[in-house]
């Protein structure tokens, strides 16, 4: 059985390694270390993760790549990944450094100082790019007002990393039947709830389109939302040459009804999804994702 690493990265000895070599390596040596780690994980095309993104890439970049082409964007996106984590553990208990990462956005701005309970609730709906996590912890240090809500399972490794997010102020829900009425009820009295909409499960029954292909993706933010009547406003981040990371979102957009409740799910899961690929266009290498979103094509992912 071929080896998969994300166990050991993904651990509690992985998450400490990785916050002890951002803490005490320069960026000059924390890079070259990220760059060195990245080149070697993005060759192992039999480990499970490198094959999800290797599928991940191929999709976004319109299933043209093959060989060389596609090694390249793929190890690209290991750096990116890679450097995304040097990034936020060098930084990670300094926030005035976090801010000078940070390109501020109105919008994340309004999000902050919106109150716990506004006129009318909020979903807003995060994809997996660039440092997501970091963003995520400035805006519990920033003291942000919302509701997070996440896996409904947690391995030890991913749990290390919600307590950094807890410490940061964050206010962390895990997914089940009792959360997600809680978080209905939340929005119904005028509150915000941030959620990702891109982390896969082949378990998934919905199969909303994604870059025109089925896609194996939540829709729990479509039930809380459409529940709720509330919108929806997608979220993001990009690296840009300054270095800084400057986030993104849509306008709130408004549930659309319709009388089949199947039809009515996938419609909306679609409108929200469309607006997540014109963010991952813009860079696909940055798109943080090593979970397969499309696992009936990595049969036909290239070699």
């Amino acid at each position: 059985m071929p080896l998969e690493p994300r166990q050991i990265i993904n651990s509690p000895f992985g998450i400490g390694l990785a916050n002890l070599i951002g803490r005490f390596t320069p960026y000059w040596l924390g890079y070259r270390i990220a760059f060195f780690a990245a080149d070697r994980i993005s060759a192992r095309k039999d480990w499970k993760l490198v094959h999800a993104a290797r599928c991940n890439q191929w999709v976004v970049r319109g299933e043209q790549l093959k060989g060389h082409a596609l090694d390249q964007v793929v190890e690209e996106n290991f750096h990116s990944i890679a450097c995304s984590i040097f990034d936020l553990y060098h930084n990670v208990n300094n926030t005035a450094a976090f801010l000078r990462l940070i390109e501020p956005h109105p919008a994340a701005i309004e999000l902050v100082q919106r109150p716990e309970f506004s006129t009318r609730g909020l979903v807003v709906a995060g994809v997996h790019l660039s440092n997501f996590d970091l963003i995520f912890q400035m805006g519990g240090l920033a003291g942000i007002r919302a509701i997070a809500m996440t896996l409904p399972e947690l391995s030890p490794g991913y749990q290390k990393q919600l307590e950094l997010r807890v410490k940061k102020g964050m206010r962390i829900l895990q997914a089940s039947v009792g959360s997600l009425k809680h978080s209905v009820s939340h929005l119904r009295r005028g509150g915000t709830i941030i959620t990702g909409i891109d982390r896969p499960d082949d378990s998934y029954l919905h199969r909303p389109r994604f870059f025109g292909r089925p896609a194996a993706l939540p829709i729990h933010h479509i039930f809380m939302a459409l529940k709720a009547h509330v919108p929806i406003m997608v979220a993001a981040t990009l690296k840009q040459p300054d270095g800084k990371y400057h986030l993104l979102f849509s306008e709130p957009i408004e549930m659309q009804p319709h009388p089949d409740k199947h039809t009515e799910i996938i419609l909306n899961a679609e409108a929200i999804l469309q607006v997540a690929e014109g963010f991952i266009r813009q860079d696909p290498a940055q798109w943080s994702m090593t979970f397969p979103v499309w696992p009936d094509l990595l049969d036909q992912v290239p070699k």
